[in-house]
């Protein structure tokens, strides 16, 4: 009957998923995290006032965070991943907040809710990413997503820095909760669903030591796992020790702010990465970057103490090449998992962070008790040719 007709429910249409809305959800994510990338050290600085003990600090923190990062799968498979994406957001909210405490107990949890909430972010959104962009588009996909993030962690460093110095602990961590609710608000928008594959709940709950295992037996996974470990190992010594050895050397904490967000501000470069790294191949191009890269933290290293301005200008060098394996380094990953295996075998891959958190500074801390922080970038020299030959080595000429 004519009066039986049933009207359609209009419902929202669902935004397109592509490079662009994991370039906006990590460049809002890196907002959230790099506004006090630089306030985290300092103020570990100011209440040890100890470089060795900021390094223990560091050490510990980032080894509770490895365990956290190895049982993220059974999160994943537990609950939607949607739920650990939330909860990863909400872990820089409470981190901050134990942060502005100032004390030492505050000051180790809230570092290390931090880097629970960075790993769950950073596992989940790799993911969806693979999930949503083709293999042959990962190296664009990649670029582009770091070419976005170069205005958060250009301006973030400084602002929290500034906000820090001037007007306390309370403005400078403010931000990170308003970036980390918009990211939500952003992620909840866009509507990313779960693998079919990948059904919450569905799987069979896997021992993360089984996983390691499983990871560290597959030579592809071990290279791209050494690769992206080389380049983090470079900004976690460019966060924490520039702004100490500004501090140390009487520069001053805005001066170390400023280097770090120069050193973000290169992150457009990515894009131009992106495209050598089509034109001449992922393997030459990060063979070359860890070279060049290698050559000017002997630079750094020789420099020292001694002339910290121009020791912050070879890092700033630095930088600019340690993009590039940002940009291409994490095809070398994407493109060898497989699909069933991506949530154990992600969580493992994502312990570079981890690990890059944890070896340095634990390594830095001897070498500090022999020599001053111009070893600290000559131990890192050291280890990033290492990288350069295992690139030139074993990545597939066909990469």
């Amino acid at each position: 009957m004519a009066t039986q007709v049933q009207h359609p429910i209009w419902l929202p249409a669902v935004p397109r998923r592509g490079a662009r809305t994991f370039a906006a959800l990590y460049a809002v994510e890196s907002f959230a995290r790099a506004s006090i990338s630089s306030v985290i050290p300092i103020q570990a600085y100011d209440l040890l006032r100890n470089e060795q003990e900021v390094s223990l600090l560091y050490t510990l923190v980032a080894l509770l965070g490895l365990s956290v990062t190895l049982s993220m799968p059974l999160l994943i498979e537990r609950f939607a991943r949607r739920w650990v994406y939330t909860a990863g957001a909400s872990g820089l909210i409470i981190g901050s907040a134990f942060l502005v405490t100032q004390t030492l107990p505050g000051q180790m949890l809230g570092m290390l809710f931090r880097v629970m909430g960075a790993s769950a972010l950073s596992i989940t959104l790799n993911l969806y990413i693979m999930d949503y962009i083709r293999k042959t588009e990962f190296m664009q996909s990649e670029s582009l997503r770091m070419a976005w993030s170069t205005l958060a962690w250009t301006c973030g460093p400084f602002l929290g820095v500034y906000l820090y110095t001037r007007f306390g602990l309370f403005a400078a961590h403010g931000v990170v909760a308003l970036f980390a609710t918009i990211l939500l608000a952003l992620f909840w928008y866009f509507r990313l669903g779960d693998n079919a594959l990948i059904r919450p709940g569905k799987m069979q709950p896997q021992n993360p030591l089984r996983n390691v295992r499983r990871f560290v037996s597959q030579p592809r996974l071990r290279l791209a796992w050494v690769i992206a470990f080389g380049r983090s190992c470079f900004w976690s010594t460019f966060f924490v020790y520039v702004p100490i050895l500004m501090v140390a050397t009487g520069e001053g904490k805005l001066i170390g702010g400023l280097f770090v967000s120069a050193g973000n501000l290169l992150l457009f470069f990515a894009l131009f990465w992106g495209r050598a790294g089509r034109r001449f191949g992922a393997r030459r191009t990060i063979a070359f970057a860890f070279l060049m890269l290698a050559f000017f933290l002997f630079a750094a290293a020789a420099a020292g103490e001694a002339h910290p301005l121009w020791a912050g200008s070879f890092l700033l060098c630095c930088a600019l090449f340690v993009i590039a394996v940002d940009a291409l380094g994490s095809t070398v990953y994407m493109r060898a998992v497989r699909i069933r295996e991506r949530p154990q075998m992600t969580a493992v891959y994502r312990t570079y962070i981890d690990l890059s958190d944890l070896t340095p500074p634990l390594v830095y801390s001897i070498v500090l008790a022999f020599t001053g922080l111009g070893g600290v970038f000559a131990t890192l020299g050291v280890f990033v040719g290492v990288c350069c030959w295992l690139t030139w080595r074993y990545v597939p000429r066909t990469m």
